[in-house]
Order: C-alpha cells, then structure tokens, then sequence
C-alpha cells in the first residue's frame, strides 16, 4: 500500500498581506532569495538571446540542473515561509539507467521546467526590484542625513525643494515595498505549489487509491473480527449451553421421584436452554456462518432458501469464488433480502439469480409481493445499501404498487 506523501503545509497568506508585519521582512527575504537560485538560467538565457543557436544547449543545461534547482526552491519556500511542496517519488533517481526516460516523460517535469525557465527568472527580477526599492527608499528618506554627514567644506549651500521631494519619495518607496514584496511572494509561492510539487489530479487519484486500499483493509479486518466472534461463541458459548441443556434432560428422565414443582423447574431449565441454543446458533449464523467459510456462496444461500417461509428458486453460477469479504457482503444481501420480503411483502414465492461475470458479481432477488417499497421508509433497505456501498456496489430497487418487487445488487470481485 502507498504511503501518503508529506502534508502540505499551507501558506500563510493573511500574513503575507499584512506588510508592516514581521512577514514584511520575511517576504522581502523570500523574493530576494530568489535572485541567487536563478542565476544559472538567467545566464542561460542571456547565452541564449546573444546567439539563438545556443537555445538547445541552454535547454539541455537548464533540464540537467532541474533536479537541484527544484530541491533549492523547495528549500527556499519552505525555510522562509514554511510552505511545504510535496516531492515527487520516482522509482530511480534520474542519473541512473532507466530513470532519465520516465522523467522526460513525465508531466511533472516539464511543469518544473516551465517554472524554471519562465517564473524563476521572472520572480528573480522582481526580488531584485524589491531590494532595489528597499535601498533606493532608504538612500531617499535618509537624504537630509547624507547631507550632515558630509563635511562643512562639501555640504550644499541652502535647502532645496529637490532634497524635500527626494525624501517624499524615498518615505513613500518604503510604505510601498512591503506590499509589493507581499505581492511578488504571494505570486511566486503559487506559481511554485502548482508547478513544483505533483499535480493535483494526480495527488488526489493517489490519495483516493489509498482511501480505498485502507477501506479495503477495514473491511477485511471486521470480516476477521467477525469470524472470531463466530468461533468463540460456537466453541464457547454455545457448547457450554448444549451441555447445560444435556445435562438438565439426563436430570429430568432421571430423577422420576422429584416433587412436582422441582420438576417443573427442571422442564423450564431445560426449554430455556434450548431457547438460548437456538437463539445462540442464529445469532452465530448472523454473524458469519460457518458454511460460508467452508462451501461456499452456493451451499451458503442454499441454506438461506431452505429456512425460507415460502418457495425459493435459486439458481447460482460461480465461475470462480469471490473474495470472502465481497462473499460475505453477498451473502447478507440476500438474507436480509428474504427477510424483508418474509415480514412485508406479504409474497407466495420469490427467486433469487446469483452469477459473476468476469470482475462483477451480480445478485437479483424477485417476488410476487405487494410491491411499495421504499428506500427512505425504513432501515431494512438502507441498511442494504450501506453494506453494499462498503465494497462499491451498487443497488437497483424497481418496486410498484402491486408488485413485483426486483432488486439488482452489482459487487466488485476486486477487492
């Protein structure tokens, strides 16, 4: 079963918004950060533009560092604002024969190839920028103190309006840089999560494939569990109860010079315990019959139908047995089915068709009843649906007033 890949941290984007704050500063590192991780692909670009016939080298070049540039991003977002792009497994690293030619194959590479050929150099420019406005803001608002610093001999004479508009400009520079380092980084860290990480298709059809691998593994694991109990209470239970039972009819044929009412207590004893046999076996056979496990759907049905209160016909084609959890769920169907038609379809005579056909398992459970029934009007139906929904079946009720009553129930047999 697959592993679910690492969660995906999501990006603060609230507090990337807010500019004044310590993300100010945070985002401010995170596109200046970016100039460096882009210097190799801006250089090849520049190779490429001085001289087209280079553009395949640059390809190449840009495509073999792929594999660090794309660890660098990575690092970068998520050591400066902790968003956490997920990795993309590969079964061999790309430098190993046989894993270069799935990686250029792959979607996923050449998305991240998109990035670093397109957004990097971009969000570079725009970190660039930034610290350009952050220096050029300080040099500008800080102009008057430039001039103090400078010697008497070399200070300028007067106070222009040109020292007073530089200043305005450098005190508006700095309100305006937090929020346009807030906006590249927001930018470039959306960029980064779409085209970086594995695409979103792919990771919801990966996280839906071990959804259903876990349901399946529950599934099993309650089907055991229910075997167990089945066991315990055949073997433990029960036994004890047959005992008991045998016991209490010795001691009634028995003891003949008894009093009445110790015979009479006896004869309860031993009509209780024969209650709670009963009552114990169709519990057991609720649970998990036995001879589910060891004949089979086929005998398993045919015992359904014998107990029935009317004629059954059956008529079961196997080509080859289901797995026991989806035999189980096909069993219960049609047991809670007859018992349904038995307690309200006021019906004379039902049939039930029970055949697989390649991967599908397919059970049609038929009478003469009353017709009427009604999904939403009770639990029987709806229980029948969720226990044919734990394996991705499917089921089918056609049921009008007056009857007949069909219901087609469709299981998987691979589970």
């Amino acid at each position: 079963m697959a592993t679910p890949g690492p969660l995906r941290r999501a990006y603060d984007w609230t507090a990337a918004h807010a500019p004044w704050s310590a993300w100010a500063w945070r985002n401010t590192a995170l596109v200046a950060a970016s100039v460096p991780v882009a210097v190799p692909v801006v250089l090849g670009l520049a190779y490429t533009f001085s001289s087209p016939k280079h553009l395949f080298k640059t390809l190449a070049f840009v495509l073999l560092l792929n594999p660090l540039l794309t660890r660098l991003q990575r690092s970068r977002f998520w050591s400066l604002t902790g968003l956490d792009i997920p990795k993309i497994p590969w079964a061999r690293p790309w430098y190993r024969w046989g894993g270069l030619i799935p990686r250029l194959r792959a979607e996923s590479t050449w998305r991240q190839y998109g990035y670093h050929l397109v957004v990097s150099p971009l969000a570079a420019v725009g970190g660039a920028l930034v610290v350009l406005g952050w220096a050029t803001g300080a040099a500008f608002a800080f102009i008057y103190s430039w001039v103090w610093a400078l010697p008497l001999s070399s200070r300028p004479t007067g106070w222009t309006g040109d020292y007073v508009a530089f200043t305005v400009l450098g005190v508006l520079l700095l309100i305006a840089m937090p929020w346009c380092a807030a906006l590249v980084a927001v930018l470039d860290s959306r960029a980064a999560a779409v085209l970086l990480g594995p695409s979103r298709a792919k990771e919801l059809e990966r996280r839906v494939e071990d959804l259903a691998e876990s349901r399946a593994g529950i599934l099993d694991a309650a089907d055991l569990e229910r075997r167990r109990i089945e066991r315990d209470l055949h073997d433990g239970a029960q036994q004890r109860l047959v005992s008991l039972a045998m016991n209490l009819g010795i001691a009634r044929a028995s003891l003949t010079d008894l009093p009445p009412e110790a015979r009479a207590v006896i004869d309860e004893a031993h009509r209780e315990a024969k209650e709670a046999i009963e009552e114990l076996s169709n519990l057991v056979r609720g649970l998990h019959p036995a001879v589910l496990e060891d004949r089979g759907l086929d005998a398993a049905i045919s015992g359904i139908a014998a107990r029935a209160p009317f004629p059954v016909e059956l008529a079961v084609d196997l080509a080859e047995r289901p797995s026991p959890t989806v035999e189980a769920v096909a069993y219960f169907v049609v047991s809670e089915t007859l018992a349904n038609v038995a307690k309200h379809a006021r019906a004379t005579r039902c049939s039930v068709h029970v055949r697989r056909r390649d991967r599908l398992l397919t059970i049609i459970v038929s009478d003469n009843g009353v017709g009427g029934a009604d999904p939403a009007g009770g639990t029987g139906l709806l229980g029948l649906r969720k226990r044919v929904g734990s394996v991705d079946g499917t089921i089918r009720i056609n049921s009008p007033h007056g009857g007949p009553t069909v219901i087609t129930v469709e299981l998987p047999c691979g589970l």
